[in-house]
């Protein structure tokens, strides 16, 4: 009768063994087709797992700040990648890339720069995209501003003691600067006068004519917008400087291509049109 009873716990046993382990299979593997809690949201959405977060570095022209910041906050409220932005004049950002210095991304405020570097190999042809294009314009400081200065021309005023434009052998905005004035023959006198203040980047133009340091500056027109210190005298005139096109490449030893190339549809996308066009930039990806 002992053997016969125990006989009965031990399948009992068993039984309660089998009973528990199947349903602890059940809470871990939910019907097909539905997630299990907390895994929402990761993935592509075919079953594969997030891709690993990186770290991408953008190398951007010193007059897109603003807008790149807005960019990356929204860039990375979306995606498990981080951006590690770098602005200055194009110039020395190309030069920063030239010897090798990190970078994912470049987007220059002229064709010159990204011109060179593919010449060199070092940016992936394929993924070159003009990205947006910019004005040029006169700019004085809000308050205390020099009343003789209405326009370009204006700029030969005796009056006038400074100009600051960027330093035109790496600073784009400089270069448009020097094309405006020598197409309205006023660079010589100018230089001859050493009335010129040059700049390290656009941004620091700006700040000159925002402190009153200068009587007047040349910046882009989405500077201009992007400060209450400082007022508009007037743009440049119609088809004295080549067109500011901002071209956008993925660099060629970039180290996470994958993640560039993600950011980089990111940019031409219409949320992000829109806001470069906030910010006062004509978007051309596409067009």
């Amino acid at each position: 009768m002992s053997k016969k009873i125990g006989k009965i716990s031990i399948l009992l046993m068993a039984f309660l063994i089998l009973t528990v382990a199947l349903a602890g299979c059940g809470e871990g593997n939910p019907p097909a087709g539905q997630e299990a809690p907390g895994e929402q949201g990761n993935g592509d959405g075919n079953g594969q797992p997030p891709a690993p977060p990186v770290e991408i570095t953008v190398s951007a022209a010193a007059s897109l700040t603003d807008v790149m910041e807005e960019i990356k906050g929204l860039y990375e409220g979306k995606s498990n990648h981080t951006l590690a932005m770098n602005y200055g004049s194009s110039g020395a950002l190309q030069q920063q890339i030239e010897e090798g210095a990190p970078a994912d991304i470049f987007i220059s405020a002229a064709q010159k720069q990204m011109d060179t570097l593919q010449e060199k190999g070092l940016i992936d042809e394929g993924s070159r995209i003009d990205l947006l294009e910019n004005a040029v314009v006169l700019i004085v400081p809000a308050d205390g501003a020099n009343e003789d200065i209405a326009d370009f021309q204006s700029l030969a005023a005796d009056s006038v003691v400074n100009l600051a434009i960027g330093e035109p052998e790496s600073v784009p905005a400089g270069r448009y600067a020097k094309e405006i004035l020598t197409s309205l023959e006023l660079w010589e006198a100018l230089e001859a006068e050493e009335k010129l203040v040059l700049a390290k980047d656009v941004r620091q133009v700006l700040t000159y004519v925002e402190r009153g340091d200068v009587d007047a500056g040349i910046v882009y027109m989405t500077d201009a917008l992007s400060s209450e210190q400082v007022k508009v005298v007037a743009p440049a005139p119609a088809g004295s400087h080549t067109l500011v096109t901002y071209p956008a490449a993925i660099v060629k030893d970039s180290a996470g291509q994958e993640a560039a190339e993600d950011f980089m549809a990111f940019l031409q996308s219409e949320e992000i049109a829109t806001v470069f066009g906030k910010h006062g930039f004509t978007f051309i990806a596409g067009k």
